[in-house]
């Protein structure tokens, strides 16, 4: 199989201090940093994906501030593509399946931010368009939720959406049984 990973809103706003905080973006980010490490090594195609919030009244990811950047941890190459979204779903108008196909890409390993939005609607997409999907669990980060009143908690917020995904979307892993498995 042809592998790439996709780094997804792995930005500066889901840090402390940026205006979406997220449970664990530091601890998933690292974890990525180390399949990004692995995939250059091994000189496999990396994709970023940067959201970009244009809607009026968004409050993060805004364009030209610090916040949109991509994260120091995880900072593209020159040679690495950055997909620019404003969508949760990172195929949703962008180049990002048209560039996969011209790498005859067939399989993916996805991470970043958020577990229940950006990954989930990334990953559902990816699998409709045929590709065998890997989600890195944690190397994903999400925040609280409220549903009626009631906070989710962070922690059950992701492990709702990667118990969702398992099953037929993508094989769930964490990082290190993906790089004992693969490399």
């Amino acid at each position: 199989m042809n592998q790439a990973l996709i780094l997804v809103d792995i930005q500066n706003d889901y840090f402390p201090g940026g205006n979406m905080e997220l449970v664990g973006m530091e601890v998933a980010a690292d974890k990525a940093s180390q399949l990004l490490k692995l995939f250059r090594q091994k000189q496999l195609d990396v994709f970023h994906i940067q959201h970009l919030s244009v809607q009026p009244g968004s409050t993060f990811f805004i364009p030209d501030t610090e916040g949109v950047k991509t994260h120091p941890i995880v900072a593209p190459q020159s040679d690495e593509p950055v997909i620019q979204k404003n969508f949760p779903n990172s195929f949703r108008e962008t180049k990002l399946l048209q560039s996969l196909q011209q790498k005859e890409i067939d399989e993916l390993v996805i991470c970043g931010a958020m577990s229940h939005m950006c990954i989930d609607a990334t990953t559902r997409a990816a699998f409709d368009f045929g590709f065998n999907c890997i989600v890195v669990q944690d190397a994903c980060a999400t925040r609280d939720l409220t549903f009626e009143g009631e906070t989710v908690k962070s922690f059950d917020v992701h492990a709702a959406f990667m118990a969702a995904l398992a099953m037929p979307y993508a094989k769930v892993m964490d990082a290190q049984q993906l790089l004992a498995a693969k490399y």
